[in-house]
């Protein structure tokens, strides 16, 4: 979890935290938060992934942040550095949506990006 002092890999805007909370207390099963991740896919290479965690696991960084819980795949860390997760609603579609500054393009449909590992100099203050 996040505390005063210690950097934060990601961060959530108000409607992300609630549209998580939402979907954590809305779950099957007792899940703790959502666990953020990348894999290889789409037309751009890679694909954010979401799944409701029950269990966390070893290496996870954990973020609390507007009372929701994200868990971060520590493979996925060093493209996610500095990112900013939020959550849009639109007349045809809703979703979240990442603000990622190690972001080098994405597909055309959104569903894909081209990902850097992040300039770990620029966060070295």
């Amino acid at each position: 979890m996040a505390s005063a002092g210690k950097f934060q890999v990601m961060t959530l805007t108000d409607a992300a935290a609630d549209r998580v909370k939402e979907l954590v207390e809305n779950s099957d099963k007792n899940a703790l938060g959502l666990r953020i991740g990348i894999k290889k896919g789409g037309c751009a290479g890679m694909e954010y992934t979401m799944d409701l965690v029950d269990e966390v696991q070893v290496g996870d960084d954990q973020i609390e942040e507007k009372g929701a819980k994200l868990f971060v795949d520590p493979s996925a860390v060093l493209f996610l550095l500095g990112t900013e997760m939020d959550f849009e609603v639109t007349k045809f579609r809703s979703g979240f949506v990442f603000k990622n500054p190690n972001e080098v393009s994405a597909c055309g449909c959104g569903e894909s990006v081209s990902l850097q590992e992040a300039d770990l100099s620029a966060f070295a203050h």
